[in-house]
Order: C-alpha cells, then sequence, then structure tokens
C-alpha cells in the first residue's frame, strides 16, 4: 500500500484533472452536492487547500478570524486552484509535516489524520467534480481501493458523516449490492449515488 503522501498526490491528481476540463459554461452546473454548483465545489476544495500551510504550522481556526472565506476564486479559478493545490502539497512534503499536530475544528489531531481527511475529500470531490462536468468519473484504482481499505475508513468516515467533522457532512450511507467495487463502496459510503 502506498504512503499517506503518495495516496495524497495521487488524489489532488485526482481532482486537478477535473479543475483543467472545466470550461467557461461549467461553472454554475450543478454537481452531486446539492448545495454546490461546479463554481461553489471548486471554491470548497481551494479553501481547503489554503487552510493546509496555516494549520500545519500551528495556526488555529480562531485566530484565523475570516482569513480563507470570501471569494478564494476570483477571477482566475484554475490559477487560484493551481496556487493553493501547490502551497498545500509544499506542506505536506516539509519534513514532519503528517506527524505535526494540528488544531482543527474539532479540537486537537495528529497531522495524518489531517491528511487521510484531505486525501479522502479531495477523492470524493473530483468525482463530483467529474459529474458537473459530464467527465470521466472513475477515480484511480488504486486510490479507491487504499482509502476503502483503510484502517481508518470506517472509524473516520462515519464520524464525519454522523458529525460533519474537519471534511464537511456527507449524506446518509447508501446501501449497496453485494458484488459493488470499491469506488461504489466509497461513493455510497458518503450518501453518493454512483
Amino acid at each position: 500500500m502506498p504512503g499517506q503522501l503518495d495516496l495524497h498526490a495521487t488524489a489532488m491528481a485526482e481532482f486537478d484533472r477535473r479543475v483543467r476540463l472545466i470550461d467557461g459554461a461549467d461553472w454554475h452546473r450543478p454537481t452531486p452536492c446539492e448545495e454546490w454548483d461546479v463554481r461553489a465545489l471548486v471554491a470548497h476544495l481551494v479553501s481547503e487547500q489554503l487552510w493546509v500551510p496555516y494549520l500545519l504550522g500551528g495556526g488555529t481556526i480562531a485566530e484565523a478570524r475570516g482569513r480563507f472565506g470570501g471569494d478564494v476564486l476570483g477571477s482566475d479559478p484554475l490559477a487560484a486552484w493551481e496556487e493553493a493545490s501547490w502551497a498545500a502539497r509544499t506542506a505536506w512534503l516539509e519534513p514532519g509535516a503528517p506527524e505535526r499536530t494540528v488544531h482543527l475544528s474539532f479540537g486537537d489531531a495528529p497531522g495524518s489524520l489531517y491528511l487521510w481527511q484531505m486525501t479522502f475529500d479531495l477523492a470524493v470531490h473530483a468525482w463530483d467534480l467529474a459529474r458537473g462536468i459530464g467527465a470521466d468519473d472513475t477515480l484511480d484504482p488504486g486510490l479507491v481501493r487504499d482509502l476503502v481499505d483503510s484502517e481508518r475508513f470506517e472509524e473516520e468516515v462515519g464520524s464525519v458523516a454522523r458529525t460533519g467533522g474537519n471534511a464537511g457532512v456527507f449524506a446518509p450511507e447508501k446501501s449497496v449490492p453485494n458484488d459493488a467495487g470499491p469506488q461504489q463502496i466509497l461513493l455510497a459510503r458518503t450518501g453518493r449515488t454512483p
């Protein structure tokens, strides 16, 4: 199984690939996240990436005082994504970053948990974005398998679904057939219908 940082790179690449397919007519299309159109979904992921260097640097949500709110996309959403994702990835690659303690909305947590949540969110939202713009929604099979097989999958995804933890609130879990593949399981667990 690849390391956490490798999985994160794959998940980020999955989202990045879909962002680069967005054209001008796509920004207001709906996504499987009912409250978000394509622009709002991308803004959510850009905002999440903006938080990473700050939180890994020891910052707290209370101290941020709205620093990462407002229109994070501006007039060039692709450039906003590129800059934020590059800064986030660079922060994760700093020596010892996953071992740091981060101050999240639900309390202090190991950086490895935060990295797992960010990886999971990038992967699932890559599928949402693909659906929103009508692109290929097949996620990297290795990434999906490793997310589903992770010892944190049941514990963390279930917890986030119930409490709306740092990675966002998921819809109620959907049932899947006995022969469901890993991507079906991943998506259904977050209330999505593949």
